[in-house]
């Protein structure tokens, strides 16, 4: 089984480390990433995945308002 994650940070260099750390797990795929709360939400109602990893402060909605 494949886990699925949604990476969700206003900063390009922490995605992209995140995405290459949890890319290299044979049963982990990043299916998508966010720029913010906004985003992060319409991409999980989208595509619904197993995990969201949420940085709490970004700029409009932050991931605190976005995981409710």
């Amino acid at each position: 089984m494949t886990i699925r994650v949604l990476i969700a940070d206003d900063q390009a260099l922490v995605r992209d480390g995140f995405g290459m750390i949890l890319d290299a797990q044979e049963d982990i795929e990043v299916v998508a990433e966010a720029e913010d709360g906004a985003r992060a939400v319409d991409l999980a109602r989208e595509l619904r995945p197993d995990v969201v990893l949420m940085d709490i402060r970004m700029p409009g909605v932050d991931g605190i308002e976005a995981t409710r």
